[in-house]
């Protein structure tokens, strides 16, 4: 049976751009760029497990917004089911913890990085969203 994963990503806007996060070099798709966030826990929302991964990872407090879409994408170690939410900044800096870089980015200049296959359908969207 292939693996199932259900995972959340932040957009977090400020100034009108948008926080762009690297993967690092040891995980699953390294260098690919994605919205920071992570597993959705056992009885745990999608908003409450998206601020639990933008504080443990990125060291900031987000208040989630709305959703934008959720898309699944095939990979070799499972499928993965990510949801995207706009997101804005309440506190802190978001700080590289287990990300090779973060970047802001305006949103005509998203397709200027590689992106992990499961971002690519909110990368899209956003861009129609913020033009």
């Amino acid at each position: 049976m292939t693996r199932q994963i259900r995972v959340v990503g932040a957009v977090i806007l400020e100034g009108g751009r948008v926080l762009c996060a690297q993967r690092g070099p040891h995980g699953s798709l390294p260098g690919f760029w994605e919205f920071p966030g992570g597993k959705i826990e056992q009885g745990e929302s999608p908003a409450a497990a998206l601020e639990r991964e933008i504080r443990e990872e990125l060291g900031c407090s987000v208040e989630v917004g709305r959703e934008i879409t959720t898309t699944s994408h095939e990979y070799d170690f499972g499928v993965v089911t990510l949801t995207t939410f706009y997101c804005r900044l309440v506190s802190g800096n978001p700080q590289t913890t287990e990300h090779a870089a973060i970047v802001w980015l305006p949103p005509e200049d998203l397709n200027t990085i590689e992106w992990a296959p499961a971002d690519v359908p909110a990368v899209d969207l956003i861009q129609t969203d913020l033009s």
